[in-house]
């Protein structure tokens, strides 16, 4: 049974592949999420909040992804990580969905393993962290027959080395990818112990049209290292290393430019003191 358990099934998102089915047919009926221009997608960032608050973002992110071509592989970057933090890869086994196993490509995973120092989990021995976990269902409903690499990668520049390789690697095994970076945004309020503009509408105002949005625009731009440097000095993305790191992937797989499908905070669902930011990013040919 070398199978990696689902343990945020049946807390941060259903964990039966018809509750699963239910919620993806909501998110995708979700008014708010703007369809991307023409082109092929090749990679994006994903909120990891539960999917109350998040999913519709995730979900249509990773939808968009999809194409009439085959997909071989997703390489998806997340973990809650600080610079100088060790990098993390699961290279072997699968990892339980609702609507199935997701295997790990193996080759792709065990080439980097030997060209970087990892953190190696497996499917007894892991992290516990929602950030990757949280994509899986969608990416084993929209893409069924995919493998995929996951990899927690700390906000270091040395990270962004790892995905250029990784899409080499891809490149060179004649592999074709998908990338995803899961990140939320910024963290505000008491339960955070972030709150430089207080509490009440102020507050809300200035995460939304200052704070995440600059953070935003450098993603937009898709400067890896702005995505790092800023998120460091704003505290405006808690995984700002699988966020900057998507992006230089994508980069190296062809992405020229970059959209934004949607941005949301928690607040919007739940108002009160503290909330957290989220947005979805395509980045495209």
């Amino acid at each position: 049974m070398n199978v990696r358990k689902a343990i945020f099934a049946g807390s941060w998102y259903p964990d039966s592949a018809g509750e699963c089915e239910k919620e993806i047919d909501h998110f995708i009926r979700e008014i708010k999420i703007k369809e991307p221009l023409q082109g092929e997608s090749i990679g994006g960032v994903v909120p990891h909040a539960g999917w109350y608050f998040s999913g519709s973002i995730a979900c249509n992110v990773i939808r968009y992804l999809k194409d009439e071509k085959h997909t071989d592989v997703i390489i998806i970057f997340g973990m809650h990580l600080h610079p100088g933090s060790a990098c993390y890869i699961m290279k072997e086994g699968s990892w339980e969905t609702p609507f199935g196993e997701i295997p790990i490509e193996k080759e792709l995973a065990e080439e980097l393993a030997g060209k970087f120092t990892f953190n190696i989990e497996t499917p007894d021995h892991f992290m516990q962290d929602n950030t990757i976990e949280l994509q899986l269902p969608f990416i084993k409903y929209f893409f069924k027959d995919v493998r995929i690499v996951p990899m927690g990668v700390s906000p270091d520049k040395s990270s962004l080395e790892i995905g250029k390789a990784a899409a080499e690697i891809a490149t060179k095994l004649g592999l074709r990818v998908k990338v995803i970076g899961s990140t939320d945004l910024t963290h505000y309020g008491t339960n955070y112990g972030f709150m430089p503009e207080g509490t009440g509408p102020a507050s809300i105002d200035w995460v939304r049209n200052e704070n995440d949005r600059r953070i935003i625009e450098i993603m937009l731009k898709m400067d890896p290292e702005g995505v790092i440097t800023e998120a460091l000095a704003h505290q405006n993305a808690c995984c700002a290393g699988a966020a900057a790191t998507a992006i230089a992937t994508s980069k190296q797989l062809g992405a020229k430019h970059a959209e934004s499908i949607a941005y949301a905070t928690s607040y919007d669902k739940s108002p009160g003191d503290s909330f957290v930011g989220y947005t979805g990013i395509v980045f495209k040919d």
